[in-house]
């Protein structure tokens, strides 16, 4: 049955270029190709069971269910009855879905045509005794007033995107022992959005594998998709041991390496957070090994914070250069070998924001700072990029504005002491550090949140790395690494 799935690619190329785009964003389609579809399929532990109950919410027209049939059909799976449930809310894309179901004649169908979200939220939250769930769910954001997240909060479900939603469902209506295979945006994994649906996940469920895209287009690439993709295998009530996590570059599985980790590497017993981490190998860092770095942000008395300038909330009080009544506007283009130049002449960026009653509430008084950019590429060599704020590089102005692609270290709203925050920007620049969150993070933000839960040396030490680097006019990534190396 490899020709059906081959048919349904030959299929998507076709039809795909051809669906209306806005009803494509409209419903968050991503189309499925079938090498994906058949490495998720091969993805679920094999059952001794006879019977089973397969759930594909947000079917499309049925790659992942046609294939688990194509498996089943194979002997890898010895079921001796399977049950087909789908769901597909788009009437053109249904068609294609029973045509290709309906090929595998042993299987029974029973095809739903509808919004999935409202359908199963209907009857209330239930086990439904599916044995298997596969699932492509749709990427969109939900809108808080929508009739959506109202159906979800009525089941004590709170999420804010329809991928979340759907896996929350899948895990509700499979059976105690039953699985979950999905391909999902990897937001998930961290930032403050998604630790509702962390939680649920966690509470009913133990996952049992992981696999990371180590380029993050390649998933969906037919359909130009950016979105950083992972695959996730849950067992419904299983009792949570180590985790199986694979990498390939793309989906083609060519490169494909697999590795077992503890869950305490996956999601670490201290972090309040619960942010899911997928190491990419099974060597410790430096950083894990080394006895000096064992403080968290809030043993030192350090505070961290997003920039709180929100430039398109504000673009009245911008200026693209300083003049009377302004003062500094930091953005990432203004951090530069590990310190701050502003400002920055025919940028596209603002240098300068207005100081009045409006804008003070967001000003930072002037000061020492550290200061990290929160976003990068996958691509990039560095995760962690630091940046010394010296206020001698700002004439004599006496506030400061930190826009929201940055974060900030800080005592209490204010500056930190010179050689702290010179020596803090010292060790978020070493290898050793990005490595380590590169090992956990596969993601390409670096959130408050990943800032609080590295672990930092002393202030004493700290404050060394600082001394040591302010007798150096111009230090070099190599200078640095061979420094840490020093105290770790």
């Amino acid at each position: 049955m490899l020709q059906q799935l081959e048919d349904i690619d030959t299929i998507l190329h076709d039809v795909s270029p051809r669906i209306d785009r806005q009803r494509k964003s409209e419903l968050g389609q991503f189309m499925t190709p079938s090498n994906l579809a058949l490495f998720m399929a091969n993805m679920f532990a094999s059952s001794s069971m006879k019977a089973c109950r397969l759930l594909d919410a947000g079917a499309g027209m049925g790659a992942l269910s046609c294939a688990f049939l194509n498996q089943w059909r194979s002997g890898f799976s010895k079921f001796e009855t399977v049950e087909v449930t789908a769901y597909e809310i788009d009437d053109a894309l249904r068609t294609c879905l029973l045509q290709n179901l309906a090929s595998y004649g042993n299987a029974n169908l029973e095809i739903f045509a509808g919004d999935y979200i409202e359908l199963a939220t209907a009857g209330g939250l239930r086990n439904r005794g599916y044995t298997h769930a596969i699932l492509n769910p749709p990427y969109k954001k939900i809108n808080s007033k929508s009739a959506q997240r109202l159906a979800l909060r009525s089941v004590g479900i709170e999420t804010v995107n329809l991928y979340s939603a759907f896996v929350a469902l899948a895990l509700a209506e499979v059976s105690i022992g039953g699985q979950v295979v999905a391909i999902i945006p990897r937001s998930f994994c961290n930032g403050p959005y998604y630790r509702p649906f962390r939680d649920f996940i966690l509470e009913r469920a133990a996952i049992r594998h992981i696999h990371l895209f180590n380029s993050r287009n390649k998933a969906f690439k037919d359909d130009n998709v950016l979105q950083e993709n992972v695959i996730v295998r849950l067992e419904r009530g299983g009792t949570q041991g180590s985790v199986t996590v694979s990498t390939s570059t793309d989906d083609t599985f060519d490169d494909l390496v697999t590795n077992e980790h503890p869950f305490d590497r996956i999601v670490f017993p201290d972090d309040p957070e619960r942010f899911i981490h997928v190491p990419t190998t099974t060597e410790k860092s430096a950083s894990e090994l080394s006895p000096v770095l064992n403080h968290y942000l809030s043993d030192l008395e350090i505070s961290v914070s997003t920039g709180p300038v929100v430039d398109f909330r504000l673009k009245e009080q911008l200026c693209d250069l300083p003049e009377d009544g302004t003062v500094p506007l930091l953005y990432p283009i203004h951090m530069s070998a590990h310190r701050t130049v502003w400002p920055v002449p025919n940028s596209k960026k603002p240098n300068a924001i207005l100081r009045n009653p409006l804008t003070e509430k967001w000003l930072y008084p002037s000061g020492f700072y550290c200061i990290v950019r929160r976003f990068s590429s996958k691509e990039e060599k560095r995760r962690i990029t630091a940046s010394f704020v010296d206020p001698a590089g700002f004439g004599d102005h006496t506030a400061f504005g930190f826009e929201n692609h940055l974060n900030l270290f800080h005592e209490k709203k204010r500056g930190l002491p010179e050689l702290l925050a010179r020596g803090l920007t010292v060790f978020l620049n070493s290898t050793a550090v990005d490595e380590s969150f590169r090992r956990f993070n596969g993601h390409t933000q670096v959130n408050v949140t990943d800032l609080k839960l590295l672990k930092y040396p002393n202030r004493k030490t700290l404050t060394q790395l600082g001394q040591w680097a302010k007798q150096h006019e111009k230090i070099t990534q190599h200078m640095i690494d061979e420094q840490i190396k020093s105290i770790m």
